[in-house]
Formats: C-alpha cells, structure tokens, sequence
C-alpha cells in the first residue's frame, strides 16, 4: 500500500529545546506544498495545544492549533464516555484548565479518575503519595495516563517524563494504566480518523523508538526513525525496528519520493 499521509512527532523531530532542526521548516512547507495530509501527534503536557502552536510559530516552524493531537483530546473523550466526572488532576496548571468541565478533587479522596501528565520538577514525594493514596481511596478509581513517555531531550539533557510516574503508581496500586497518548494504539487511530486514512497508508515520523516507532507499529502504521532529540545508537539494537532510519527530519523528501 503507498503511503499517502504523516504523522509528526514535534519535540525532538522538529526542535530541541528552543532550537529548530536544521531543514524543518522546509519539511513542512513541503509537506503543505504537495497536499499530503499530516498531523503533530505529541505527549507533550506541560502546555495546552495553543500553547504548542505559539512556540512552534515563534521557533519559526507555523503548525495550526487545529493540526495538534495532544492525549488531553483523548483524555477528555474517555472521562466522558466512562461516566467519570470528579478527577485529580496531576497536570500543569495550564494543561488542568483544559479539564474545566469536570469537577476537580483537591483532597486525598473522592475521584473517579487520577488524571497525570507531565510535571517535571514539580514531582516531589507528597504528590506522588498524594496521587497514591487517591487511587488506594476505592476500588474503581482509574489511572488515566497521558502517554507513557519515558524521557525526553530538553536543553539541558535527558529529563524522567510521565511513564515512569504512571509505572511507579499501576505498581503501587495494582492498576493498569488507560494509557490516552503514545504509545497507545487508540492515539495513532484518532489521528487515522481525523486524516481519514488507512494505517498501512500513514507514516509516523518519531525520535522516541518505542513510543513513535513501536506504538506506531503496533497499529498498522509505518513508522521512519530520526537520529535527533532523544534518538540513541542502542535504539537500532533492540527488537524494534522502524521502517527507515532518517539522520533527520529534513530527509524526510527524499525517503518519500524513492519509498511512498
């Protein structure tokens, strides 16, 4: 089947930190150029979609709000669909206000879902233990995950993301994680369906070899590996393989005219 659609991964793909990768911008004009139906697919939950879109637009590299898919939109769909209406929230005050039409938990009990995203360094024990003791509170209380990313490339170096948080508490408490983000197979299919294209027609464009690649797979999806962000040489040695390897971005007009 020939590809006719992308997916993007943003942070790592198309910047690191607050530096563009070398070619992106170009990328994307081709890519709107020559009519090929694309998203952004991220994990990122530190800042809300206009958030995302704004920086994006000041690093030079113009992505309509509206062409995001963040885990919030899946989130929100889930809480809705399984009838639960009181959550704590373990999300950035700005990714939190996304939630606004759910009654927020503040305290150690009463939710029906224990929703977390990424905090960064403002993870310490009493909120993990917080988070904790919610889901311990009854029975039936989810652990709803944006994503399950395990780190990402900041400026500085590799940074812990949500998945190590999620995994610390589904240990903790016994729960499986509903997982709304990457690598999750049910987040490359809403973005199928907003394209409105088959997964053997769609490639994921990812730095992360298990939540790009592997949950891209794992959906029907081709998948190209960039050697940037948080992209390592050991990512080539394991059991996942993508379905090409791009040194970045910017080559990615070239594997699509000698492989789509």
């Amino acid at each position: 089947m020939h590809a006719r659609a992308l997916l993007f991964d943003i942070d790592g793909v198309l910047h690191v930190g607050e530096t563009p990768i070398p070619g992106a911008r170009e990328v994307l004009d081709w890519c709107r150029d020559a009519g090929i139906p694309h998203l952004f697919l991220t994990n990122t939950t530190s800042r809300p979609r206009a958030a995302i879109a704004a920086r994006l637009e000041n690093l030079g590299l113009p992505v309509p709000e509206s062409a995001i898919l963040t885990p919030v939109e899946a989130a929100r769909d889930w809480l809705r669909e399984s009838g639960r209406h009181r959550v704590a929230l373990f999300v950035p005050e700005a990714t939190a206000r996304e939630f606004g039409e759910f009654e927020r938990v503040e305290g150690e009990s009463g939710a029906q879902a224990v929703v977390l995203g990424d905090l960064g360094e403002a993870w310490d024990f009493h909120r993990l233990n917080r988070a904790f003791r919610l889901l311990m509170a009854g029975p039936d209380v989810a652990l709803v995950a944006l994503g399950m990313t395990r780190y990402w490339r900041a400026a500085d170096g590799l940074r812990l993301d949500v998945g190590p948080f999620v995994a610390a508490l589904a240990y903790a408490t016994d729960r499986t994680p509903v997982v709304t983000g990457k690598p999750a197979a049910p987040f490359f299919h809403a973005a199928l369906e907003r394209l409105g294209t088959e997964p053997g027609e769609t490639v994921m464009i990812g730095d992360d070899i298990r939540g790009d690649i592997g949950g891209a797979r794992e959906a029907g999806l081709r998948a190209l590996l960039v050697q940037t962000g948080k992209f390592r040489p050991q990512d080539l040695e394991g059991d996942l393989r993508p379905d090409g390897v791009l040194a970045s971005v910017a080559d990615l007009p070239r594997w699509w005219r000698e492989h789509a």
